[in-house]
This record gives C-alpha cells, sequence and structure tokens, in this order.
C-alpha cells in the first residue's frame, strides 16, 4: 500500500480545556499520511482516481474551524474519521500539533494511527 502525505497543513480551531483557550480559534499544525494505492491514478493519470489532498485539506480545515471540541485527543479522532470515511484512506496517521500551548516548548500534541496504519 502507498501512502499520500500532507505536512504542515494549518488548522485554526476552538480548542482548550482552560478559560483562556475557549475566547478565539488557536492555530494548530496539522501532518496526514494516508494509505491509499495509487496504482490506478498513476495508470489513469486523472485527479478522479487519485487521493485528492487539497480536497482532503480544505474540508479538514473546515472542519476543525466549526468545531470547539475541549481536547486535541477528540480533533485528531474527527479528522481521522473524517479522512477515511469521506475520502476512502484505508489507514490514516497524523500528528496534530498546538504550538504555544506550554511556555517551555515549541509544541504539544497527538499522534494517532487508524485503519491499516494501526487498531
Amino acid at each position: 500500500m502507498d501512502t499520500v502525505f500532507i505536512e504542515g497543513l494549518r488548522l485554526e480551531a476552538l480548542i482548550g480545556v482552560h478559560d483562556r483557550e475557549r475566547h478565539a480559534p488557536q492555530p494548530l499544525l496539522l501532518d496526514l499520511r494516508m494509505r491509499f494505492d495509487v496504482r490506478i491514478a498513476a495508470v489513469s493519470d486523472t485527479l478522479a482516481d487519485a487521493l485528492d489532498y487539497e480536497s482532503i485539506s480544505r474540508r479538514l480545515a473546515e472542519f476543525a474551524a466549526q468545531t470547539d471540541f475541549m481536547l486535541i485527543e477528540t480533533l485528531a479522532e474527527g479528522c481521522a474519521a473524517l479522512v477515511l470515511e469521506e475520502f476512502g484512506a484505508r489507514g490514516v496517521w497524523l500528528k496534530l500539533s498546538k504550538p504555544g500551548a506550554l511556555p517551555n516548548a515549541t509544541a504539544a500534541g497527538v499522534e494517532i494511527q487508524r485503519g491499516s496504519f494501526g487498531e
């Protein structure tokens, strides 16, 4: 199985458990690896046979902007489910980072694997 990836996708979401985090959307970074057989797309050379990472990026940004989860884990699960269910990826690995979450770290976040990447 092949991997299609998106790195450093910038998302905005209302996320966090502290009062100071609940007033405005915060920037997040998403790294995404999707398991998908690219052979059909390689032969046909058409987007309809490929995993359209531009459409996936737009949909994930839209999804994140509409949420108001407390935990980044919940948003990560939702993003993974969206890619599997709406776009037909066979597996997903994603890293969702919250820059500035800790004063002494670049970012904090979660990595999850679903579908053929894990579970």
